[in-house]
């Protein structure tokens, strides 16, 4: 534009800065690691710290807490490891009225059984424990909840043991079938024995006596040829003592000991020690381990004291120091054995 006389005015362009821009003004998302480029985790990302929303299907739903356990771990905020008796304490003051409701009560017995009972079967377990056995029984019904947070603190502390990890893992993933577990949700395999079955092998490796002993059949749950599912086999150990309880094969031992959970973790143990040997000698493989756990069945309800014992002698042995030499083996050498070496010589 130009005026009279005046010479041409330039048009003047105000140019915003980049950061003014509105498409800069929008939110910016941090960048997002492979794990989450395929869409489903980015747009789970977007309203992390908002309500969850009704719409989203289910394995955006299992995606966002995958994400958010990776973030907890990233950032050291992982459930804290629990021990046996905080875990124990739990259900001791938790609500379990469902789960009792489930329990199956020992049916009644006509006259003869009891008179045959009373001459050669074994005995009943005493009234004083019988709130024990409950709670025991409650907890076999008692299903993984993830919204308990003992319950993951619970399952953080069993991978970590087993692992010896010292950092937690996602609620779900392949790392559970690492550990046993047909899938990646180790609340599929706890039909039939709920919650006890995650606190017996909580006892069995947090147990300063029978860690080294999970350890090693954790180990050799990974051999080349003679694999087995760990926690998988130890559940349907778990399922073998519930059942000797329901059946009173135990009530004898539980009165001698004034214990009922106590004898059942220390049962579970010998029973695994028992299949962890037999699998060993006889080579046991996947393939028929329907018979090992079928032998195993009948000696936990047939001989469980056997049992107890055989894990007595086990665990004296092993932390039993080792004994000294005896005179008869000890071999003096003379100092001037140029084969000996003095203390301070290399």
């Amino acid at each position: 534009m130009s005026g009279a006389g005046g010479s041409e005015r330039p048009e003047q362009r105000l140019e915003q800065r980049p950061e003014e821009r509105p498409e800069h003004r929008q939110r910016v998302v941090p960048p997002i690691p492979a794990l989450g480029q395929g869409g489903v985790l980015q747009e789970l990302m977007l309203g992390v710290g908002q309500p969850p929303d009704p719409g989203i299907s289910e394995e955006q739903r299992q995606a966002r807490e995958e994400w958010e356990a990776l973030e907890e771990i990233q950032s050291g905020a992982a459930p804290p490891p629990i021990s046996f008796s905080e875990a124990l304490q739990h259900f001791q003051s938790a609500e379990l009225s469902s789960s009792r409701g489930k329990v199956r009560a020992p049916g009644r017995r006509g006259i003869l059984a009891a008179l045959l009972r009373c001459l050669c079967g074994p005995p009943r377990l005493r009234p004083q424990l019988r709130g024990e056995q409950e709670l025991a029984l409650a907890m076999a019904q008692c299903a993984l909840d993830d919204s308990e947070r003992v319950h993951m603190r619970i399952l953080q502390t069993i991978y970590r043991q087993l692992t010896r990890s010292r950092l937690g893992c996602p609620r779900y993933g392949e790392h559970w079938e690492e550990l046993g577990f047909q899938g990646a949700d180790p609340g599929t395999d706890l039909r039939g024995t709920g919650m006890l079955g995650l606190m017996q092998i909580l006892f069995f490796v947090l147990d300063s006596r029978t860690l080294p002993l999970a350890r090693e059949i954790f180990q050799l749950s990974q051999h080349e040829t003679q694999n087995f599912p760990f926690c998988i086999m130890s559940v349907n150990i778990t399922r073998i003592v519930i059942q000797a309880l329901q059946e009173e094969r135990l009530s004898r031992e539980c009165n001698r000991r004034q214990q009922v959970i106590a004898v059942l973790n220390d049962l579970y143990a010998a029973a695994f020690l028992r299949l962890s040997r037999l699998w060993e000698q006889q080579h046991g493989t996947v393939a028929n381990a329907a018979f090992f756990l079928k032998e195993l069945e009948l000696s936990t309800k047939k001989k469980p004291r056997q049992l107890l014992k055989s894990l007595e002698a086990y665990l004296s042995r092993s932390l039993r120091p080792p004994s000294p030499p005896s005179s008869s083996q000890i071999q003096f050498t003379s100092i001037c054995d140029p084969g000996v070496e003095l203390e301070g010589d290399s």
